[in-house]
């Protein structure tokens, strides 16, 4: 049986997308902060899963993580992600502490886990699946600190790409989604499209294994639901 970590599963992406695997028959370990909307989560996506609440950050979390992956990963899926103080400030007020902070979450925990995980993926010819965001490339405002975590998320997939050829490395905007974050952003979030789309578009990513890259979510194909 295959196996994927996905961070931050509680909710949104992430809790959709491992849906999607599951049905896949995929074996999930998913961690969230929220012991309880993780547990609440468990109970929706059905099938195989080992959930272990903590935060990304902590390497004793971490620690948990590859224990519960004992038989090594086929899929690491990095979507836990933070927006960092809110509202959210312009560059000029954005504190560095919480800057700091929010690469803890978005930049460098991504990598110790990629670096925990990697002899492993290695080994099994895996995948890394990174979920970075448009607000890596554009300027829009107030978005400079989480925007510049994404874009040290890109550049380190891209650069990882190139170090690890025997592994699939995707960095993917996943495009607006009716989601908690977009919604603490200040965003429009009703009138986004559900995260359940995105995931159908990521799974059918993982299924055909294209090359190393950058991808949007809007310009990748979803297998219909009556081809499963």
């Amino acid at each position: 049986m295959r196996t994927a970590l996905i961070t931050g599963a509680s909710r949104g992406l992430g809790r959709a997308l491992a849906r999607e695997l599951a049905r896949d028959g995929w074996h999930l370990v998913v961690d969230a902060r929220d012991a309880d909307a993780l547990s609440a989560a468990v109970r929706e996506i059905g099938g195989s899963v080992t959930a272990v609440a903590g935060d990304v950050t902590d390497p004793a979390h971490r620690a948990d993580l590859v224990r519960a992956a004992d038989g090594g990963l086929d899929l690491l899926v990095n979507n836990a992600s933070t927006l960092g103080p809110a509202p959210m400030p312009r560059l000029a007020e954005l504190p560095v502490a919480d800057l700091a902070d929010t690469f803890a979450t978005n930049v460098l925990a991504p990598l110790a886990l990629v670096q925990d995980f990697l002899p492993g993926l290695r080994e099994r010819g895996g995948a890394i699946l990174n979920v970075t965001s448009d607000a890596a490339t554009e300027n829009y405002e107030t978005w400079g600190g989480y925007g510049s975590s994404k874009a040290a998320l890109e550049q380190l997939s891209n650069i990882l790409a190139a170090e690890e050829p025997g592994v699939a490395v995707w960095w993917v905007d996943p495009g607006e989604m009716n989601t908690a974050m977009l919604r603490a952003a200040g965003e429009d979030a009703d009138s986004a499209p559900p995260p359940e789309r995105t995931a159908a578009v990521l799974r059918r990513l993982v299924a055909d294994r294209p090359p190393s890259g950058r991808y949007r979510a809007a310009d990748l194909p979803a297998e219909p639901a009556a081809a499963r």
